[in-house]
């Protein structure tokens, strides 16, 4: 399901559709509220670092633990819930084995970085990491579960789409208040180009009382000249168009692109669609590297898929907060 376009609007004017809803975002603040309160009902022997999100929906944090994971180097592990996937876990994810029906999107793409456990019990996924050797935990999602302890939390935010309009769901894209949210984090990541880290600063800054990281996504070269290549590109993330202006930034020619809802089945039936439709602009399908985790067998040699890596402007402000939780490299 695709969010609401009410949820993007600016702080300033989010909507006459979300000030109506206002009274459900404060119901869903306060149980998250009363949720977060909970102490841990578990603490790992090694350090926890959670890498989770305000807003619901794509804000960055695959790449973000893609990253954490080489930097930490070996003996990290990656415990995600693995949205999507039909197995309870806690499963150890076979990138040659499973599929993202099976274990999800994102873990089924992280696992060739570091070894993943998917599993609905946040705890149960740690302590099947510890068990197999773990000396440093990445929780993919989880700042607003409470059932492990971390030892350092990171919030990463998009900087093109920031906090939406500020407001909680149903009246906006946030779990919960933005102050409330940071309370319980250790850096602010804001992934963006300059220009957009400018005007996320602009909107937002004033409300920052965490240390800020900043980063920015680049398209990983793998010989593929995109310049002047005609591609029909669709994509199932958060932020669609974010994929579709990467490609135009590369010089591709973008026809008829088809946002996705986020983690959208790829099934035969839309993949046999939008391959005639390709065909009948004369173009190739294009889509991002999470979302050809999804795509069936027949079709991986079709797509085109464009990979993406996160860069820090600065490691600075991480390595200090990672030697503070007691996280060096594991390497």
């Amino acid at each position: 399901m695709r969010a609401p376009e009410f949820w993007h609007n600016p702080p300033a004017r989010p909507g006459l559709l979300s000030t109506a809803l206002i009274p459900f975002g404060w119901l869903y603040a306060l149980a998250t509220r009363r949720r977060v309160q909970r102490p841990a009902d578990y603490e790992a022997a090694c350090p926890v670092i959670c890498v989770g999100n305000l807003n619901a929906g794509g804000t960055g944090k695959t790449p973000t633990v893609i990253a954490l994971a080489e930097k930490l180097g070996d003996g990290a592990h990656v415990v995600s819930k693995g949205y999507g996937g039909s197995l309870a876990g806690p499963v150890r994810v076979d990138q040659h084995g499973h599929t993202a029906d099976d274990v999800g999107d994102e873990p089924l793409l992280i696992s060739s970085f570091a070894p993943v456990w998917v599993a609905k019990d946040r705890a149960a996924g740690v302590r099947a990491a510890e068990e197999s050797g773990a000396k440093a935990i990445l929780l993919d999602d989880g700042l607003q579960d409470p059932s492990v302890r971390k030892s350092l939390s990171i919030v990463v935010v998009s900087a093109p789409a920031g906090f939406g309009n500020g407001r909680v769901i149903p009246a906006g894209p946030l779990r919960e208040q933005v102050a409330e949210g940071l309370k319980r984090a250790d850096l602010l990541l804001v992934i963006g180009e300059e220009s957009e880290q400018s005007a996320f600063d602009t909107i937002w800054g004033d409300a920052m009382t965490t240390p800020i990281l900043r980063a920015r996504l680049s398209p990983l070269p793998t010989g593929m000249d995109w310049d002047g290549a005609r591609v029909m590109p669709f994509a199932g993330i958060g932020q669609p168009e974010k994929f579709f202006e990467t490609l135009r930034r590369l010089g591709a020619e973008v026809v008829s692109p088809v946002p996705l809802d986020d983690h959208q089945p790829l099934t035969d039936t839309l993949m046999a669609r939008l391959e005639r439709q390709a065909a009948n602009l004369g173009a190739h399908l294009a889509t991002t590297e999470k979302d050809a985790a999804r795509l069936p067998p027949s079709y991986r040699a079709k797509v085109l898929a464009l990979p993406v890596r996160l860069t820090l402007t600065s490691s600075d402000i991480l390595d200090e907060a990672l030697a503070a939780a007691g996280i060096g490299n594991l390497k």
